[in-house]
């Protein structure tokens, strides 16, 4: 009997089907992926084999079976036993998965106890060990750390090892990775594959990027409009789609190791940012300079500085890339040029003058427009308080110019009075983009714009901006840890690593030709459209470990 037996699954939300007569199986031990945009059902799939959408008020049939339950028939005691001793879920944001109050260690032992009924101490050893499994440092001391004391892929790992703590046949891994740098993303795909292959687990993983399949499983199920478009091993689908639908997913993939010319004429008809060449960008006026900035943050002997001697130049017209990992002052860096944090030392200047505070001629797109805009103001008014912000009062005036950014970054006029919660996770960013546009800037400070959305949405969002950027003339600056969008998008990059810039240059030079070993390491960690390639990677990143 499989593993799990999918058959005819439909789930209705009042007028909406967001899966439509799927059906698939997975063997014990094997490895799914379910790809798609957002809104294809992907995550409606994944609730439903653990009844999560029972008392909802959805509509569910068809038949779903996992682990010998009859997820459907089964009792409320029944459900209760399947979820986490027999089949385990790893949500996309682990903060949101665990409390906030509560040790990490003592949040692990009462899962295990509630399943085993294991005495206290055996439920706190238990605890250490499985995070010790999932390769925590110190597992006994981290054990007894708060959520918010752990770093993003801590946290992960944490989540990861409360879903193994009571040995689950089925792991359920929903967008796992999406939020970590790729250095981290690496290292969770490592760990869910070694996992696999020491506790024979099937995994079923719930993912819009295409390179993460490749990377973790066996077979791929492709879908849209929550039917399955096509299905079969990841090798064969990704080498050679059947389906058009599953082409234009991996047209939209940015490819890592696609120089920068080819990448420049293969978008030019979607509208790339990498349009005008770093000669082109070399030869413009400087409109932003950094000069030697250091951040500190904290007091005393706990002082640290997120930034540390960083000088930059961004001339108008052009594209400047910045990555690194989660904490190398990306992010930091960002919000000083835009003047939200000032600096412990050193200045921004703006077209040769040192300024202090925000300039309006520098804007910011934030990473997640969900927590940038204020839920109980509709997006029209959020768009106008630039405008406000610098004297304007004439309310027809205000709102005329709202309607006309709504147009310009491709929603409608009729959109102004609508709130944020009625916006895709895209169309929030083209909200945010429309705010940051209302100043009439010169520079566009964008961090991590496209991390959270999905691949063909990314490529709207990216060509949106690279439009803008050609008719406004417009200076960005792309902070992000996604390699190949920020390959596909620059004219120079510039690779932090703590605190600091290790590696600048022209977009393909620092691609291609990597002087810093840091730049290599990000780069070889980026996943791989190739299964063959993702093998022979995670083989050569275990290496070092075992020497």
């Amino acid at each position: 009997m499989s593993l799990v037996n999918v058959t005819d699954l439909t789930v209705e939300f009042g007028s909406l089907r967001a899966v439509d007569g799927l059906s698939f199986t997975l063997e014990q031990g094997a490895a799914l992926a379910l790809v798609g945009e957002s809104g294809s059902g992907k995550s409606t799939v994944a609730a439903a084999l653990l009844g999560l959408h029972r008392g909802t008020g959805a509509r569910v049939a068809g038949s779903v079976e996992v682990a010998g339950t009859d997820v459907g028939a089964a009792s409320e005691d029944e459900l209760r036993r399947l979820r986490g001793a027999k089949a385990a879920m790893v949500f996309q944001d682990p903060l949101s998965s665990l409390d906030p109050y509560y040790a990490i260690g003592d949040q692990i032992a009462e899962v295990y106890r509630v399943h085993t009924r294991a005495s206290r101490r055996a439920a706190r050893a238990r605890a250490v060990e499985v995070l010790d499994r999932v390769g925590i440092p110190d597992a006994v001391r981290r054990s007894r750390s708060r959520p918010h004391e752990f770093s993003g892929g801590m946290r992960q790992r944490a989540l990861i090892a409360m879903a193994l703590s009571c040995e689950p046949d089925l792991l359920i891994a929903d967008e796992p990775t999406t939020a970590l740098d790729v250095t981290v993303q690496a290292q969770i795909l490592d760990l869910l594959h070694t996992l696999r292959e020491e506790t024979g687990m099937g995994l079923l993983l719930v993912t819009h990027d295409v390179g993460v399949a490749a990377e973790s499983v066996d077979d791929v199920l492709v879908m849209r409009h929550g039917r399955a478009v096509e299905r079969g091993r990841v090798g064969a689908v990704l080498a050679a789609p059947s389906e058009a639908y599953t082409r234009e997913l991996l047209d939209a993939v940015p490819r890592v190791d696609a120089p920068r010319a080819r990448t420049q004429a293969s978008l030019a008809s979607s509208g790339s940012l990498a349009s005008s060449g770093s000669g082109a960008a070399g030869s413009a006026e400087v409109v932003v300079e950094a000069v030697g900035l250091r951040r500190e943050f904290g007091r005393g002997k706990r002082a640290f500085a997120a930034v540390d001697d960083v000088s930059l130049t961004i001339r108008r017209g052009e594209t400047l890339g910045i990555v690194g990992e989660s904490g190398s002052g990306k992010t930091t860096l960002g919000r000083m040029l835009v003047g939200l944090l000032e600096p412990t030392a050193g200045e921004v200047r703006h077209d040769g003058h040192a300024r202090l505070g925000v300039n309006p001629a520098v804007q910011m797109v934030f990473q997640d427009p969900v927590s940038s805009l204020n839920p109980r103001r509709t997006v029209g008014e959020s768009i106008a308080d630039p405008l406000r912000a610098r004297g304007e009062r004439d309310e027809a005036r205000i709102r005329g110019r709202v309607r006309d950014l709504l147009e310009r970054v491709g929603l409608e006029a009729a959109h102004h009075d609508r709130y944020p919660h009625e916006f895709s996770g895209g169309q929030r960013q083209r909200v945010g983009i429309a705010r940051a546009l209302a100043a009439d800037p010169r520079v566009i400070v964008c961090d991590e714009p496209v991390s959270a959305l999905d691949v063909t949405t990314q490529a709207q969002v990216v060509a949106l901006l690279g439009e803008l950027q050609r008719e406004l003339g417009l200076a960005l600056v792309f902070v992000a840890h996604d390699l190949a969008v920020v390959r596909q998008v620059s004219d120079r990059v510039a690779v932090m690593r703590r605190g600091r810039i290790v590696e600048s240059g022209p977009a393909d030079e620092v691609y291609d030709t990597p002087r810093d070993p840091y730049t290599r390491q990000l780069l070889a960690a980026v996943p791989a459209l190739d299964p063959e390639a993702a093998t022979r990677r995670r083989t050569a990143r275990r290496e070092p470990a075992a020497t």
